[in-house]
């Protein structure tokens, strides 16, 4: 590693340190107050005689902090700190997508228009909203070749489990009830058999075979006339595209099931290929992934279910019409619809930041997005293959899979390796998923990641490798650099303390 290399890892890790933080709660002191209100000159009125009994507190707020604004506004500043983002810099949790999302959409879907809408609004006076809506389920038909979509689900697991309501509703009308399984490849999203056990369905597992891929002939074997439907991620949690998808569906179809893709890792083919194209019957998709809105935190998301034309009259309602007028109502006249799952339309400000996406790049740029994440995981594959090894040997496309195998050797785990790579300035991956891939170290740049940015990640993982061999108690004890070190794990998750109590 070159010495300019060193310098500038150290002083990246050096940035993401500065003086911890306690309580708001241990800052306070009596008598200490950001405001101080100047006598009333109108006569009090008892609260009790404006509000009823049942909406006032029976405690006295004993206990609140008192403390001034400047140590408010500092200690609130200094927290933000501690946060690591896409804005801070590489967050390489793999199945994730976790990219830069571009500021422009941010500030779309701030504007009063969209903002301020109130949802039980009339129609009349959305139009431009429903508008919105419209366009951006065109342009995600589009992108994924299927033919009609419900923007409703507030996320990839609840968008999943629409998916799997309508394959059941459609059953039910082709008075098919004897069929209760649902096939799943062990390379699936882990969602995806909860998604179906509380839609009533029997889950199957259909294992990998050598390559990392759905094991065909297993699956010729159990697909007969009790499965509804296969639920498999493509490209798989492995980051390898399912290179027999075509013969899956054709072969789950013939036997009169349905075809479900779990469409998270939409990020490896947009732009490239059409799931719909491939024989796909349902699908999600993330909003929050894939097409740019802030993903983690507990934020609000967006996990819009597509389906094929015959699976079209069972989606959520409303559906939007535009009347030959122009305008567009929200039709409820749905008799075979599963019902709603969402209030209103589902939440507005992911579409716009959507929409935003999607029309900045085009579709050049969405497939140039694709081939950049693709080439990146790549990159960091090549650059490691030396110094970690893969529990499966196959091309990848946005994400790649080691093993801890090798550090193992050394006492060393992947959840070490984890909490030393914090020291040099970067949030982990994620670890120990796919569970077929024992000891995993999941790994997705994304298209965010620059070259200088891979190649520092690069280096840090590459040493980390060599402290394993070198000096393994040095892994085994991070992270040093951090403001909390390594933590009883068990304990805090036996015995947590979840609020703070004054003199303990």
């Amino acid at each position: 590693m070159s010495e300019t290399s060193k310098h500038h890892r150290i002083r990246k890790v050096r940035t993401h340190i500065s003086q911890n933080e306690g309580l708001i709660f241990e800052k306070s002191r009596p008598g200490s107050r950001a405001f101080d209100l100047p006598p009333s000159d109108v006569p009090e009125i008892p609260v009790q005689e404006l509000l009823p009994a049942a909406l006032l507190r029976t405690d006295d707020l004993e206990g609140m902090p008192e403390v001034a604004e400047p140590e408010v506004v500092r200690h609130y500043t200094r927290i933000s700190t501690w946060n690591y983002g896409t804005d801070t810099g590489m967050f390489p949790l793999g199945s994730c997508t976790m990219k830069y999302n571009p500021k422009f959409n941010e500030w779309a879907a701030r504007l009063d228009g969209f903002a301020r809408t109130h949802p039980l609004a009339p129609e009349v006076l959305t139009q431009g909203n429903l508008r919105l809506i419209r366009q951006l389920e065109e342009e995600l038909l589009e992108i994924t070749g299927l033919a009609a979509i419900s923007l409703q689900p507030a996320a990839g697991a609840h968008g999943e489990m629409t998916g799997v309501m309508m394959i059941r509703a459609a059953l039910a009308a082709r008075n098919e009830p004897g069929r209760k399984r649902v096939l799943i490849p062990d390379s699936a999203h882990g969602t995806n058999p909860a998604s179906a056990v509380l839609c009533g369905f029997s889950v199957d597992t259909i294992p990998s075979n050598e390559r990392g891929l759905t094991d065909m002939a297993v699956l010729e074997k159990r697909m007969d006339d009790s499965v509804a439907a296969i639920m498999l991620t493509n490209p798989n949690t492995l980051g390898m595209f399912e290179e027999n998808i075509e013969k899956i569906c054709a072969l789950v179809h013939e036997r009169g099931g349905y075809v479900y893709m779990d469409g998270a890792n939409m990020n490896a083919m947009c732009g490239v290929t059409r799931p719909g194209d491939m024989g796909i019957d349902v699908m999600h998709l993330n909003l929050h992934k894939t097409f740019s809105t802030p993903h983690g935190g507990g934020g609000p998301g967006c996990g819009p279910v597509l389906v094929a034309k015959g699976l079209e009259p069972f989606l959520p309602y409303p559906v939007l019409k535009q009347e030959a007028d122009g305008q567009i109502r929200l039709d409820y006249d749905r008799p075979q619809s599963i019902g709603r799952v969402r209030f209103f339309l589902g939440n507005f400000g992911m579409m716009v930041r959507a929409l935003g996406y999607i029309r900045a790049h085009g579709p050049d740029g969405l497939r140039m997005a694709t081939e950049t994440a693709v080439l990146n995981a790549n990159y960091v594959r090549h650059h490691l293959s030396e110094a970690y090894d893969m529990s499966f040997d196959g091309p990848i496309l946005h994400e790649v899979v080691f093993s801890d195998k090798r550090q193992q050797q050394h006492g060393v785990k992947n959840a070490d390796i984890a909490k030393r790579l914090i020291d040099y300035g970067f949030h982990p991956p994620t670890m120990s998923f796919p569970l077929i891939a024992p000891g995993a170290i999941m790994i997705e740049p994304t298209e965010s990641e620059s070259r200088e940015e891979l190649d520092l990640f690069i280096d840090a993982m590459k040493s980390i490798s060599a402290e394993c061999a070198e000096d393994p108690e040095l892994v085994k004890s991070a992270p040093h650099w951090a403001r909390l070190t390594r933590l009883d794990e068990v304990s805090a998750a036996r015995n947590p303390v979840l609020r703070w109590k004054a003199g303990k």
